[in-house]
């Protein structure tokens, strides 16, 4: 039996007036989708516990059969081992983004105008916190380079208890009631007034200006955590796994479970993203030796934030066509019984442009048989008329690799 999670971040949302009322997943045409619920088990899941941050860390964590409330220390720590940072037990983490703040003199007076800073490339962001970490480097505080937009604060020998905002949250809004707060917010937030200053200006951002482009002129913490522990994946579910991300999070959660965490060329985490790439190396696993294999497809949630409502829908149907348009044949072809498990981690309203804590639509679909609980359609509206719900997300894992009965 082969194992398949098709995981399309923050794809769930509310309806949406841009597309007459209708949810993307409606407006969206997704055939290979509607199939798998028109043949499995579709019904709602919560895969955030009540109380908890509705973040891609706890939710992620959740879909991959691990309890939150058991093993999540925090977002940037699962960031930090997909860098290959290493980390010791007295380590505290946060997630670092350069962010582009409205210039307003003052950091306090200033709005939260995109996190990203219109997707910065990697290669400009690593001169940037390079930059950067000769201004703020100490023998107890280095900063590390990660990804377009995503890089990591490592203090050592440190404790928990700094409360930071995720700057996805604020879009648009004025920072001043947001800043960070706590044990470590007074250092916090000197590296970042002194980094609206010092970036304003560097040739990387005068470029990016000189290109029409917004400068990436702070950076923002958040996600503070510490080293995680995760168990076994194999152990725990006896299958041999990988988990195809274009995200360090996602990379992180695998590594930190013991799967095979596969680089796909030309994977951006947006609607850009090499779709085909990632059905072709999630092919490849299935057929080298991995039983299981995690795809996970940033670009909804990234859509979702920037309220990009055309390329909501647009990311979704290409999940459907280009990758589950190649697995599924391929799985069917294979002559070999296989599950596949669809679903979001967590809602992305275009709303809101963050994430929301609620119950999301899963189907979870078993060549070998059909299911009396199927939808016409693998839509919100259908998952929750099918009146099945999971309360405890993390227990579908256990549903789809231990074939118990839902």
């Amino acid at each position: 039996m082969k194992y398949v999670v098709m995981l399309g971040d923050g794809m769930a949302d509310r309806p949406v007036p841009e597309l007459g009322g209708r949810t993307p997943l409606e407006a969206a045409v997704k055939p290979h989708m509607d199939f798998l619920a028109q043949h499995g088990t579709v019904g709602m899941a919560r895969t955030v516990p009540e109380g908890m941050p509705p973040g891609s860390d706890t939710a992620n964590l959740s879909v991959l059969g691990y309890d939150p409330k058991i093993y999540y220390s925090g977002r940037s720590p699962l960031e930090a081992v997909s860098m290959g940072i290493p980390l010791a037990a007295d380590d505290v983490t946060f997630r670092c983004n350069l962010v582009n703040l409205s210039e307003e003199g003052a950091l306090e007076d200033a709005t939260m105008v995109d996190y990203s800073s219109d997707e910065i490339t990697t290669a400009e962001s690593t001169e940037l916190i390079a930059f950067l970490n000769r201004e703020f480097h100490t023998e107890t505080r280095d900063l590390y380079p990660g990804i377009s937009y995503r890089h990591c604060l490592v203090l050592r020998h440190a404790e928990t208890g700094t409360d930071c905002t995720p700057p996805h949250d604020i879009s648009l809004k004025p920072v001043r009631d947001h800043l960070p707060k706590g044990r470590y917010g007074e250092q916090l937030l000197d590296m970042m007034k002194r980094s609206y200053a010092l970036l304003r200006d560097h040739p990387v951002n005068l470029a990016r200006v000189s290109r029409g482009l917004r400068p990436a002129n702070c950076c923002w913490f958040w996600g503070e955590g510490t080293r995680p522990a995760l168990s076994s994946f194999e152990e725990r579910f006896g299958v041999k796994g990988g988990v195809i991300s274009a995200v360090d999070l996602i990379k992180g959660i695998g590594i930190c479970a013991g799967l095979k965490s596969v680089d796909v060329p030309g994977a951006t985490g947006n609607v850009d993203t090499n779709f085909q790439g990632k059905a072709e190396a999630a092919i490849g696993l299935l057929q080298n030796g991995c039983d299981f294999v995690y795809i996970h497809v940033e670009a909804p949630d990234e859509c979702g934030h920037r309220h990009e409502v055309e390329n909501k829908v647009k990311s979704i149907e290409l999940i459907d066509r280009e990758i589950l348009g190649r697995l599924l044949p391929t799985l069917q072809a294979s002559g070999e019984d296989y599950a596949v498990l669809l679903m979001p981690d967590h809602p992305t309203p275009l709303s809101i442009r963050t994430h929301s804590g609620d119950p999301v639509p899963f189907v979870l679909y078993r060549s070998d048989r059909e299911s009396p609980l199927h939808a016409g359609a693998y839509t919100e509206a259908f998952a929750e008329k099918t009146g099945l719900f999971i309360p405890e997300g993390h227990r579908l894992m256990e549903k789809l690799l231990l074939d118990e009965r839902i």
